[in-house]
C-alpha cells in the first residue's frame, strides 16, 4: 500500500505507532527490549478499551515473555478492530475512507481502482465488498538488539540460555498471534539465530508462505550473505535486508570502515538474483534433512534502505535507482505525534535542534556511538548526579548489564555500581590532572539509556515514572535538524510522495553528501585519537577507512554525471559538493601518511 515503513525509533517512541497506523496499511516496528514498559502500556490500553486485564508480575515463570506476547496480542486486536471499522463504511464515514486513499501515493494501483469505484456513485454493498478484497493491514513488526541478551537469575542461580532477555524475547513475540516479522539488528548472534530453530512459524510451507518472517538490519552486502547463508543451513529465509546508513541514522551507531550506502545499495541490486539463488539452495537442503515441506517456488525476497532520506526525489530515486522495496523514514516521524509517542518537552527540544545539537556521542553503555540530542533530559540528569559527586545510574531496569569487568554477575557500565568501582581503579593510577580528568570524563558521560529511550511513553500516556525518573533519552539522526515543526500523518505522507514540502529550509545537502560528510568528519576524529600513539593496525584501519571513502566518491560522481531525469536542480550543487569532499579527503590522506613517518621518526631516536 506504501513505499515507506518506519522504523523502531528508541524503545518507546515506536512502542505503539502498529496501534496508530496499521490500519491504514502503514508497516511500523515495535522495540522488544523492555517488557515492564510493555506491561505497563498494556494495562494502560486494556483499561482505555475496557479489555479484561490480569497483570504479569515478575513472580511467574517465563514473565518476560508472557509479557511481550500479551502486549503485541492486544495490539493486534485493537489495530483489527480499527481496519474493521474502517472497511465498516457508511455514507456518514466515507470521508474517513477517503483521507486513507488520500494518503497512498499517487502511483498506487489501490488508490486508482477506489477512484474509479467511487466516481460516479457511492454504492456501499460494492464499497465493502471491494475493500474486503483489495485493503491490507501494515505490519506490526518487532525488533531485538540481538547483542542485549542479557543472562538472568533467580535468587543468584543462573537461568538457562532461552531466558536471557533476547532470546525470551524471541519467544515471546514467537507465541503471539501476530503474523508479521521479526527485525534482527546490531549484528550476527549466533546463539540466537540458532533458537529461531524452535518455533514452526519462522518456516516457509509448501506454497511459499511464512508467517513470521525475518528481516535482517544490515550495513553491507558481505554481512548479508554470510548471516543469510547461516540462517538458510538452518531451514530459515531471510526475507527482507534492510540496509541502513552506517553513521546518517538515529540510535546507535555502526560505522562501516568508510563504505557508504550508494555503493552498498548497488552491490545488492547487481548481486540480488545471486543471493536468491546461493541461499535457497541452502534452504532447500536443509528444509530436505529436516522433513519439512520445501516451497515449490523461490521466496520472495526484499530489499530496503534507511537512513537520511528526507524528500521525495530521494525516496522515488531509491525505490527506482536502486530496486528497493521500500524506504524507511524514521527521525522525521519523531514530530508527528499522530504516529509516534513523544513527550512535549522532548517534542520542542527536537522541533528546535539543529544540526549543532544533534551529535554523534559516547554515552551508550553498549560501547557503541549513540546518537544523541543535545540538551536532553536525561543527560540534565546525569549532569546533575555528577555534580553532586554521585555519578552513574540506580540501574533499575538492567537491560544493558553486559559488563563483567568487576562482577561475576554482569554490571551496567552506566550505573553507579560500575563507576564507582572503575572510578576507584582510576584514582589508584595516580596519572597527571588532564589524563586523569580525560578519563573519569569517559566513565561518567554513559547514561541510563535502556530506562531514558522509555520514559516518553509513560510521561506522554500519564503514566507513573517513580521508578524510572523523569528524564528522557533520545536518539534522532542528523537528518532532524531539516525538519522543524510538528507535522500531521497527512503532513508527512505528503512530503513523502512530493504532494508537498515540510524543509522550510533551502541548505539541506543531498542524503548521500550529508553521509559522506559525516564519514569524513568521523575520519577526522579517528585521526585525532591516534596522533599520540598509532599502531600498525590502526594505521591500516585509517588507510582503508580513507580508501574506501575514495571509491565512494568516485561511485558518486559517476553516478551523478551520468543521470539525466533526477535530480536535475541539484546536480551541479551535488557535484560541487562531491569536489569538495574529495579536497577534505586529500588534506586527511596527508595526515595518516604523516602519522606513519611520525611513528617511524620516534623510534629513530
Amino acid at each position: 500500500m506504501h513505499t515507506f515503513h518506519i522504523p523502531v525509533m528508541g524503545i518507546g517512541f515506536t512502542i505503539d505507532t502498529p496501534l496508530k497506523v496499521s490500519h491504514l496499511g502503514m508497516d511500523s516496528v515495535i522495540s522488544l527490549l523492555d517488557d515492564i514498559l510493555l506491561e505497563k502500556l498494556r494495562k494502560m490500553y486494556s483499561s482505555k478499551y475496557r479489555v479484561p486485564y490480569a497483570e504479569i508480575t515478575d513472580k511467574i515463570d517465563d514473565f518476560r515473555a508472557k509479557r511481550i506476547t500479551a502486549y503485541l496480542n492486544l495490539i493486534s486486536e485493537l489495530v483489527e478492530e480499527k481496519f474493521d471499522d474502517l472497511k465498516n463504511v457508511t455514507l456518514e464515514k466515507n470521508n474517513d475512507l477517503k483521507n486513507y486513499f488520500n494518503m497512498l501515493p499517487d502511483s498506487s494501483s489501490k488508490k486508482q481502482e477506489f477512484k474509479k469505484l467511487t466516481a460516479d456513485r457511492f454504492n456501499i454493498s460494492e464499497v465493502k465488498k471491494w475493500l474486503d478484497d483489495n485493503l491490507s493491514l501494515g505490519n506490526i513488526d518487532v525488533n531485538i538488539m540481538t547483542k542485549v541478551d542479557k543472562d538472568n537469575y533467580i535468587k543468584n542461580e543462573k537461568l538457562p540460555t532461552i531466558y536471557n532477555d533476547a532470546h525470551a524475547a524471541l519467544r515471546g513475540y514467537a507465541s503471539s498471534n501476530l503474523s508479521s516479522s521479526m527485525v534482527f539488528s546490531a549484528g550476527m548472534n549466533p546463539r540466537l539465530y540458532s533458537y529461531l530453530e524452535q518455533f514452526d512459524d519462522f518456516y516457509p510451507n509448501e506454497n511459499g508462505v511464512i508467517k513470521k518472517k525475518i528481516i535482517l538490519k544490515v550495513s553491507d552486502y558481505r554481512s548479508a550473505l554470510i548471516q543469510g547463508k547461516f540462517l538458510a543451513k538452518k531451514g530459515l529465509w531471510v526475507s527482507e535486508y534492510r540496509i541502513e546508513s552506517g553513521l546518517n541514522c538515529g540510535g546507535h551507531a555502526f560505522a562501516t570502515d568508510g563504505h557508504l550506502i550508494g555503493p552498498i545499495l548497488g552491490e545488492f541490486k547487481n548481486n540480488k538474483q545471486e543471493l536468491i539463488t546461493t541461499v535457497n539452495a541452502l534452504l532447500i537442503n536443509a528444509l530436505t534433512a529436516k522433513n519439512r515441506k520445501v516451497p515449490k517456488t523461490f521466496l520472495d525476497l526484499k530489499i530496503s534502505a534507511q537512513g537520511g532520506v528526507g524528500d521525495s526525489e530521494e525516496h522515488e530515486f531509491l525505490l527506482n535507482h536502486y530496486e528497493v522495496d521500500s524506504v524507511g523514514w524514521g527521525s522525521p516521524f519523531l514530530l508527528v505525534p499522530e504516529s509516534t509517542t513523544v513527550d512535549d518537552e522532548t517534542l520542542s527540544k527536537l522541533m528546535k535542534a539543529e544540526e549543532k545539537d544533534l551529535y554523534l556521542s559516547h554515552i551508550s553503555p553498549l560501547g557503541v556511538p549513540f546518537n544523541n540530542l543535545r540538551g536532553n533530559t536525561k543527560d540534565d540528569e546525569k549532569t546533575q548526579l555528577i555534580d553532586k559527586g554521585r555519578p552513574g545510574s540506580s540501574c533499575p531496569k538492567k537491560f544493558v548489564a553486559l559488563n563483567n569487568e568487576f562482577t561475576e554477575k554482569a554490571i551496567c557500565t552506566a550505573s553507579r555500581q560500575y563507576q564507582n568501582l572503575k572510578l576507584k581503579e582510576l584514582d589508584s593510577q595516580e596519572l597527571e590532572s588532564d589524563m586523569y580528568n580525560s578519563k573519569y570524563n569517559k566513565i561518567v558521560e554513559k547514561s541510563c539509556i535502556c530506562v531514558g529511550l522509555g520514559t516518553s511513553a509513560l510521561l506522554t500516556h500519564n503514566i507513573s515514572t517513580k521508578t524510572e525518573g523523569d528524564g528522557v533519552a533520545v536518539c534522532p539522526g542528523p537528518n532532524l535538524a531539516y525538519f522543524s515543526k510538528i507535522m500531521s500523518l497527512k503532513d508527512i505522507t505528503d512530503h513523502i510522495y512530493g504532494r508537498s514540502n515540510m524543509i522550510s529550509r533551502t541548505d539541506r545537502p543531498n542524503m548521500f553528501i550529508k553521509e559522506l560528510n559525516i564519514y569524513i568528519d568521523y575520519l577526522k576524529t579517528q585521526i585525532e585519537e591516534t596522533k599520540i600513539v598509532v599502531t600498525k593496525k590502526q594505521e591500516r584501519y585509517l588507510k582503508t577507512f580513507a580508501k574506501n571513502l575514495q571509491e565512494g566518491i568516485n561511485y558518486y560522481h559517476d553516478l551523478f554525471i551520468n543521470l539525466n531525469d533526477q535530480f536535475k536542480d541539484t546536480k551541479s550543487t551535488i557535484l560541487n559538493d562531491l569536489n569538495f569532499s574529495r579536497a577534505r579527503m586529500q588534506v586527511l590522506e596527508v595526515e595518516i601518511n604523516s602519522l606513519s613517518q611520525i611513528e617511524t621518526f620516534k623510534k629513530i631516536i
